[in-house]
């Protein structure tokens, strides 16, 4: 079956519009993410759209959970900016890579806030959903904030601060 729909998707052949609206939809959504605009950024959605950043079991359903992605986000990073490395637009939707910074300022998911600035690396593909216009969410995976890796440095430190 997962071959099957990797087969159509495969196929999709669009159109200069269709590929234009992906493009322009993307854009309003990027816009409103930095303007921290969450009711445009839902607009950019679909209603049973899905959030998941799967490495660490965290998914969030439709647009109420999506707002509560957008809202836990923002809280933890008040100041957060994505600076775009690379992006791909196509019949599927959007991918992109990009690296981000701000000042963890709440917990986000496992991670406990320091009020310090961070830095890491997402990449988010953007699923896009032809019929409706509109993205389907977000599959998003990180790296340079992987739980272990801070558990580890945060036991370097404490046992480097405890030596005499």
């Amino acid at each position: 079956m997962a071959h099957e729909n990797i087969r159509t998707l495969l196929r999709l052949n669009p159109t200069t519009a269709q590929h234009a609206n992906i493009r322009r939809e993307w854009i309003a959504h990027s816009v409103a993410e930095d303007s921290r605009d969450i009711p445009g950024l839902m607009s950019t959605l679909t209603d049973d759209c899905v959030y998941e950043i799967a490495q660490w079991g965290a998914i969030w359903h439709g647009k109420p959970g999506a707002t509560s992605f957008y809202n836990e986000l923002l809280t933890a990073f008040p100041d957060i900016h994505f600076d775009l490395k690379n992006i791909v637009i196509g019949p599927q939707g959007v991918w992109e890579q990009a690296h981000v910074t701000g000042t963890h300022h709440a917990k986000w998911l496992q991670f406990e806030p320091r009020g310090e600035a961070v830095g890491f690396d997402v990449q988010i593909l953007f699923p896009w959903d032809a019929a409706r216009c509109k993205f389907r969410g977000e599959q998003i995976f990180v790296s340079g904030l992987e739980p272990e890796f801070a558990r580890r440095v945060e036991l370097v430190l404490e046992t480097a601060l405890a030596a005499p």
